[in-house]
This record gives C-alpha cells, structure tokens and sequence, in this order.
C-alpha cells in the first residue's frame, strides 16, 4: 500500500482553476480515479462545506445509521450517513452545482451531459465510524435500472483522511475489469470473494490519504473500499454521484429518473448562505437501504 503521490494525484497551484486536461481525462481512463488537492475547494468554500455538515438544524437531522457488514469486534461500529436525491439549493448543493464539479465529471466521463443521481454525507466518527466493504458503486446503482456503468462520484474530504482513520483505499485500473457480481454481506453489497480476490492477486491496493478540500474522482466501476475508523478522529466526506443522461432508470422504482442539473457558476458555493433550508432534496429515508 501507498500514501506517496501517484500519477493520478494532481495539485493545484493557490488561485488557479480546475481545467480538465488532456493528460487527466487519460489518468481516469487509465485508474478509474483523478486526485485533485490543494485543492479544488478554497478555505473558505471548506468551511461552508463543514458548516453545512455540522449545523445543529441541517443535514444531520436526516441521518440514519448502516450497519457495518464488517464488525467482527463490537456492534458500535455503524456508519452514519444522509442520503438525498436532489442537490437543491444550500451549500452541498451548490458544490453538487458547480463547473468544476459537474462539467469536470462530464469530461473525465466522456459524457456530453450528466446529472445529480444523490448525494451523501458519510460521517465515520472517532472509534465509531465503521467500514465500507470492498465493491463498486455500480454494484448497487445496477440493481436500481441503469444499463450502463456511465456514471461516477466524486468525494470531497471535510475532514483529513489518513489510514488511520479509515481513508479509501482503491484498486487503480480495476474499472476496466467490467461490473462485477456482488453479495449481500450485512446490509451492504461487497464484490463476489472468488473474483475480488483474483483482482487483489493482480492489483496493486492504494490508500488515498486526504487533507480537508481535496477531492477524487472515481469511475463508477472502480473497486474500493472505506476501513473502519479506530482512531481518536473523525472522517467526514461528501460525495456528489452523477449519471450520463442516456442512462436515466426505465422506472422509478428504485430511483428519481433523469432530472435535468441546473449548474452554477464556480463561485456559487462562497456566495450561498443557505445551510438549512433542504426543499426539494428528497432524503432517503431511515430505513431505506437501497443506494
């Protein structure tokens, strides 16, 4: 495993815009993930970011909890999270709204247009937060209707993210391997053991260390996973989904249908004060357990 800077990894210079190069758009092609640090979100735009996540009358009031298919040594180990299917118009959903986000998504995707399939704010506390499993999102977005895997996510870190807490941990390369079967394993889906050990064996694993405002963008058939968090802090992160508008579900019964993204401009998320009117975003609901 690796902390170090790796191809994927791009920084960015103080002031400057994310521009989706040409070299870029061939990292994800090549990884499945593109690394963007120091980042995409400027200190301020962080704050927000934090503020929304820790208002006392915002997100958290719409939180449930997963339980984690990996709790072999207590059953405190539950991961908190809120889930929405609009991005509405507070802060997470102006940063779910932006250029730099959306239009960025689109390039690294090859999509001409793309938009929000949910949001969701995972909160792994300090000797709380439990663990993400090894799988694909397509994993679990396949089973909703969607035929093709022309979708992705893109985590933002709000706090800092270090193997000791939990940070992602990846199988660069492994989107190209095709959608994987999965198994249920404790509420959550986890790639079929047979194969995800075949894609070890062949497969370098990565952890991706994170400080606050960095961001990582994955393909949706990218093997990763989350570990439990045993550590004295916290590990909070936004992830933002988006799926090809050609790919919208044949039926709502499991998801909204395309729903056009209506973008803003990058500095939307330093202008917006709005932290706890939700309207239209649509949580998922407690005990809903299909994401």
């Amino acid at each position: 495993m690796s902390g170090e800077t790796e191809e994927w990894d791009f920084e960015l210079r103080p002031g400057e815009k994310l521009q989706v190069t040409t070299e870029m758009k061939a990292m994800f092609d090549k990884h499945g993930l593109l690394i963007v640090r120091l980042s995409l979100f400027d200190d301020e735009e962080n704050k927000k970011l934090r503020q929304a996540a820790e208002h006392k009358d915002g997100l958290t009031n719409h939180s449930f909890l997963q339980a984690d298919a990996n709790d072999g040594d207590s059953g405190l180990r539950n991961i908190e999270m809120v889930l929405w299917n609009h991005p509405g118009d507070d802060v997470t959903g102006m940063m779910a709204r932006v250029h730099k986000m959306a239009t960025s998504m689109e390039i690294l995707m090859g999509c001409k247009e793309m938009y929000h399939w949910h949001s969701k704010l995972i909160m792994k506390n300090a000797r709380s937060g439990g663990s993400h499993v090894w799988h694909q999102d397509y994993g679990y977005w396949y089973t909703g209707g969607v035929l093709y895997p022309d979708m992705g996510t893109v985590l933002v870190a709000i706090d800092k993210c270090t193997p000791e807490n939990g940070c992602l941990e990846v199988l660069p390369g492994s989107h190209k391997c095709g959608r994987a079967d999965h198994i249920n394993v404790g509420g959550q889906v986890t790639v079929d053991p047979e194969r995800l050990q075949l894609l070890r064996n062949h497969i370098k694993t990565y952890q991706v260390p994170l400080n606050p405002g960095d961001t990582i963008f994955t393909h949706a058939n990218l093997v990763h996973r989350a570990p439990q968090n045993h550590s004295e802090t916290r590990r909070w992160c936004y992830g933002i989904a988006y799926n090809d508008v050609q790919n919208s579900p044949h039926d709502d019964k499991f998801h909204p249908v395309y729903t056009p993204l209506i973008k803003v401009d990058d500095d939307a998320v330093r202008k917006c004060e709005n932290f706890t009117d939700f309207t239209g975003k649509d949580f998922y609901k407690r005990d809903f357990d299909s994401f």
